[in-house]
């Protein structure tokens, strides 16, 4: 008996040190929503969801040149609510709310009053989201990288701040892109900013970045100004390693606030 309590002991203790199994990841999903700036193509859609383990479905609705207005009219958003259907087959659903670059825009297609529409409109959505069982997420506007005299200008700064309001009075996730991109872009400065647009780089942006200013792109090759497979160069939207680096910045931001979210993130 006492041999046998002895190898019963040894092996308890052998055991407790051996390392701990991981629970498996229970699958999740993210639907992104907003407009060019979260897109595969020019916004940081790709890079983002680049950056999620096996477990996360990632599905990227966003849509070039759509408001919180448009997105709804043109029935965008009704394809997101039959897919929040099956919200039954994930452990969660999260939904990524993120309008403001063209809501501003003076087309009435687009156009929405930033005091009493687009707070309404961001609103709908989150409730929406709740409703059909799913986590809504509001996120800030992706910055613009305009500079003058090196400082980063401020452009869509209402629409984040409604934003931040909508997020703070519901009791909603909130993503801060504005914020954290904001930070970042005015730490690159101009040089290393532009570098995270489109390509080519026109030559007066090449001749006039060290001054600090942003200048309007002057294309004088008609490739420049209408790319095809990819996003010519402005201050808006972002090539392929600007997705890569803003995606990595914003999900690392929503880990860095969700503990839930970071075993979904990949491990470098």
């Amino acid at each position: 008996m006492k041999t046998f309590a002895a190898l019963f002991t040894a092996l308890a203790a052998l055991l407790a040190a051996l390392p701990a199994v991981a629970e498996p990841l229970a699958p999740i999903r993210v639907i992104l929503v907003g407009d060019s700036t979260m897109t595969d193509k020019s916004g940081y859609g790709k890079g983002f969801c680049a950056r999620f383990t096996t477990e996360v479905t990632c599905i990227n609705a966003a849509r070039g040149g759509r408001s919180s207005k448009s997105y709804r009219v043109e029935g965008l958003w009704d394809k997101v609510m039959e897919q929040l259907g099956d919200s039954n087959t994930y452990a969660r659903t999260y939904v990524w709310i993120g309008f403001g670059h063209n809501d501003g825009s003076a087309k009435p297609d687009r156009h929405t009053d930033l005091e009493t529409e687009f707070p309404v409109n961001m609103r709908g959505f989150a409730r929406e989201i709740q409703a059909a069982g799913a986590v809504p997420v509001m996120v800030t506007p992706l910055t613009k990288r305009w500079f003058l005299n090196g400082i980063l200008k401020d452009d869509l700064g209402p629409w984040a701040s409604a934003i931040r309001v909508v997020a703070s009075d519901g009791g909603y996730a909130l993503v801060d892109v504005y914020d954290v991109t904001r930070t970042a872009v005015q730490a690159m400065g101009p040089i290393a900013a532009n570098r995270t647009a489109g390509a080519p780089i026109p030559q007066n942006i090449l001749d006039s970045e060290g001054s600090g200013t942003s200048v309007p792109a002057v294309f004088n090759d008609a490739s420049q100004s209408a790319a095809t497979t990819g996003q010519a160069f402005d201050y808006t939207h972002l090539g392929p390693d600007g997705s890569a680096l803003f995606g990595k910045l914003i999900i690392d931001a929503w880990a860095a606030q969700d503990e839930s979210i970071r075993p979904y993130v990949k491990v470098e």
